[in-house]
C-alpha cells in the first residue's frame, strides 16, 4: 500500500497538500510549526483515531467547525482509492471513494504504525496502553475485531451501570445476580473472543521477535491473563464462568466489573528481564522500536504488503546508531514518515528521500529523490 496524497482542511494548524514519494519522507522544520501534526493526520486517514487525543474535536483548527483529513492511496498499481475522514463536533465520518463506510470496511484501506513519544506508554506506562498496542494488532489482522470490542465494552459499561444502580438502591444479592446473569453470559463470549486473538497476536509477535534488529538486544513479550493462576486457562470459558459466579458479591460490593481481558495486561522482557521496573530509557525505546517492526512483519506475512511506518522527532527518541540502522533496514519495505528539526538528518539523508519543510503548517518540497523501490512491491518481511 502506498499513501500517494494527503489534503487537509481545518486540522490543527496545517493547510494544503502533499504528494508523498513512495519511500522515506523527512518532514523537517522548527518545533511548533506542525511537523507531528502532518503524521497525525495521516494517523488519523488510516485508523479513524489520533495517537495524541481521544477527544478528535480537538483537533479542530481554532475557530473551525469541520476538519477534514483527504488522501489518496494505492493499494495495487492499478487499484486506488480516495479515503477521508471528517470531525465535526462530537461526529466523525468516514468514507472511501466518496461512499460512506463501516469503520470494519474503511480499516482495510490502509494501515500505518507509529512510533512517537505518547506510544512510549506501551513499554513503561499502564496495562491499557499495552492492551490497545495489542488490539491495535489484532483489528490490522481481522478488521471485524473492532465490533467485537466495542461490543465488549458496552457489555461492561451496562453491567457497571447495573451494578452501581444495584448498590444505589440496596438490591438484595438474589435480585441483583439475577439481572447480572444474561450480561455475564455475554460477557464470557466476548471475552473468549478476545482472549483468543490476544493470545494468537503474541503468538506471531514472538516469531517475528526471533531476529533481532539492534544486535545483542532481545525483546520477547508474554500475555498476561487476570485469570492466569485461577484455574485452567485452556478451557478459558469455563473459567471466565467460573470466575464470576465466585466473584459475584465482590463486584457487587464494588459497584464495577471485577472479572475480564480489560484486566490483562502483556509482559515485555528485555534480554529477559522485565523492561518496564529494570529497562532504561534507551532500552525501552530500543523495545518499542523492535515491537512496532515486529507488527510491520506480522502485518505483511498476513496481508502480502506493508503498512506505512510513522515516526515522531526519531533523532530525539533513538541514538544515531540506530537512527541508521532503522532506516537502512526500513528501505524497500515501507512507506516512512520522519518529522526532524535537525539539519544534519536532512542532510545525511537527502539523496534517498522526499524532504519537506513545515512552517506554519503549510509543507513545501524543498529537495528529494523520489524512492526508486515502491512499497507496492512485495519485499522480505523478517526482521
Amino acid at each position: 500500500m502506498l499513501l500517494e496524497s494527503l489534503e487537509v482542511h481545518q486540522f490543527r494548524n496545517l493547510s494544503g497538500r502533499i504528494d508523498w514519494g513512495s519511500g522515506l519522507n523527512i518532514i523537517f522544520g522548527e518545533n511548533g510549526q506542525g511537523k507531528t501534526n502532518w503524521l497525525e493526520a495521516i494517523y488519523l486517514l488510516a485508523t479513524t483515531k489520533s495517537f495524541r487525543t481521544q477527544r478528535l474535536q480537538e483537533a479542530i483548527s481554532f475557530g473551525g467547525d469541520l476538519a477534514v483529513v483527504r488522501g489518496r492511496v494505492a493499494r495495487t498499481e492499478e487499484v486506488h482509492r480516495d479515503l477521508q475522514v471528517s470531525v465535526q463536533n462530537n461526529t466523525k465520518t468516514i468514507s472511501v471513494n466518496g461512499k460512506r463506510e463501516p469503520i470494519a470496511r474503511y480499516l482495510g484501506q490502509l494501515h500505518a504504525v507509529s512510533f512517537t513519544a505518547d506510544e512510549l506508554e506501551v513499554v513503561r506506562g499502564a496495562p491499557e496502553a499495552r492492551r490497545k498496542f495489542l488490539d491495535r494488532g489484532v483489528v490490522a489482522m481481522h478488521h471485524a475485531y473492532v465490533q467485537t470490542l466495542a461490543d465488549y465494552q458496552r457489555v461492561i459499561r451496562q453491567k457497571n451501570r447495573l451494578l452501581q444502580d444495584a448498590s444505589d438502591a440496596e438490591l438484595n444479592y438474589e435480585e441483583t445476580a439475577e439481572r447480572l446473569a444474561p450480561w455475564n453470559e455475554q460477557l464470557v463470549a466476548l471475552s473468549v473472543e478476545i482472549h483468543r486473538a490476544r493470545i494468537d497476536y503474541v503468538e506471531r509477535v514472538n516469531a517475528a521477535l526471533e531476529g533481532r534488529l539492534f544486535g545483542r538486544e532481545e525483546v520477547t513479550i508474554r500475555y498476561v491473563s487476570s485469570l492466569e493462576g485461577k484455574g485452567d486457562l485452556s478451557d478459558y470459558a469455563a473459567l471466565m464462568a467460573e470466575r464470576l459466579r465466585l466473584r459475584k458479591q465482590a463486584e457487587i460490593s464494588a459497584g464495577h466489573a471485577l472479572i475480564g481481558p480489560h484486566r490483562d495486561d502483556l509482559e515485555i522482557l528485555f534480554d529477559g528481564r522485565d523492561l518496564r521496573q529494570f529497562g532504561s530509557s534507551g532500552q525501552q525505546r530500543s523495545a518499542l522500536i523492535i515491537l512496532d517492526l515486529a507488527a510491520i512483519s506480522v502485518y505483511h506475512s498476513w496481508h502480502n504488503e506493508f503498512p506505512l511506518f510513522l515516526l515522531d522527532d526519531v533523532d530525539a527518541e533513538l541514538d544515531k546508531r540506530r537512527v541508521n540502522h532503522l532506516l537502512e533496514y526500513l528501505e524497500g519495505r515501507t512507506q516512512t514518515f520522519v518529522t526532524t528539526s535537525k539539519e544534519s538528518l536532512v542532510e545525511q539523508y537527502s539523496a534517498r528521500a522526499t524532504v519537506f519543510e513545515v512552517r506554519d503548517g503549510v509543507a513545501a518540497e524543498i529537495g528529494a529523490r523520489r524512492g526508486e523501490t515502491s512499497t507496492l512491491s512485495r519485499g522480505s518481511s523478517g526482521i
